[in-house]
């Protein structure tokens, strides 16, 4: 099956075009969690949706993404909120609190998830889907949600570029500027969050992490400026929702988001190998030419010396 047979079918073209947007926004938000040191936030509010997802479908008791991706949202300020008292008012850092939410909402809506499945109607819940994803699942509805909200990250990006970037690299100085420190840091918080709900059903739970942080540490070795590096990541991370699914398309019983993960890392790996100043071919090549320059000035020497 060749490409333009893909996108002959009207339901692939939609779900396509979400996929894209997603990689598109998830890697221009994970730029600023990346540059911020907090890789693990992403995979923590990830993890932390399920036990939203969960209470969503017992208190309904119907299978709503509607209600599925607000008990996610629900869930994951609240994890927001757990991450922001533990670090604040007790000894524990960031990276320790991270962890901390991460293994107990995950754990708590796997032991949601499993009462759920043993009970009458659990096997018709489908929320296991949301573990890995399954944009199979996805209608029309959760197409136009998933690029609306794309968008508005995006959008509030762009608009915010400045004030994220001084909080990124210096938040002392931010802070000295008169700038709301403390409310751009929930604000990130929260625009990850709404990139982890919107991808969740796609990528799922345990994978999303990755799309946020792996098309920021790819765009990173192309360059050093932040703008071209949140555009380069952003590209990254289409590139990485076109690739994945039209691969799963292709090829019969392949899941899309692994398949997306997947993608994103390929470029990873392409980027860390071949980016012109810090890939690692480009600065072995450097080393053998400062090296070849020195023993020929060596070389130089000892005949000048000689002579």
């Amino acid at each position: 099956m060749n490409v333009l047979d893909i996108l002959a079918d009207p339901n692939t073209r939609w779900i396509l075009l979400g996929t894209m947007f997603l990689g598109l926004s998830s890697g221009v938000i994970g730029s600023f969690a990346y540059l911020r040191k907090q890789s693990l936030l992403g995979d923590t509010l990830a993890h932390a949706a399920l036990p939203g997802i969960c209470v969503a479908f017992i208190l309904t008791g119907v299978k709503s993404t509607s209600f599925f991706l607000i008990g996610a949202a629900i869930a994951g300020l609240v994890a927001v909120f757990l991450i922001s008292i533990l670090t604040r008012y007790s000894k524990i850092k960031q990276d320790a609190a991270l962890g901390i939410i991460l293994t107990s909402f995950f754990g708590l809506g796997i032991v949601l998830l499993t009462q759920i499945q043993q009970s009458e109607y659990g096997n018709q819940s489908g929320l296991d889907t949301f573990l890995f994803g399954q944009t199979a699942s996805m209608v029309m509805s959760d197409v136009y949600m998933m690029m609306a909200v794309s968008f508005i990250l995006i959008f509030t990006c762009t608009l915010f570029f400045k004030e994220f970037k001084l909080l990124s690299f210096d938040s002392g100085f931010a802070k000295g500027m008169g700038l709301p420190v403390v409310f751009l840091d929930y604000f990130i918080m929260m625009l990850i969050v709404a990139a982890v709900v919107i991808g969740i059903q796609a990528v799922g739970v345990v994978l999303m992490a990755s799309l946020l942080i792996t098309p920021a540490v790819s765009a990173r070795y192309w360059t050093e400026r932040l703008h071209i590096m949140v555009i380069l990541s952003g590209i990254f991370g289409l590139l990485s929702g076109v690739s994945g699914t039209v691969i799963s398309t292709s090829v019969n019983n392949l899941p899309t988001g692994p398949l997306i993960v997947l993608s994103a890392t390929v470029w990873f790996f392409l980027s860390m190998l071949f980016a012109p100043k810090r890939g690692v071919i480009s600065k072995t090549w450097r080393r053998i030419s400062a090296k070849k320059i020195y023993v020929h000035e060596q070389e130089k020497r000892k005949g000048s010396h000689s002579a």
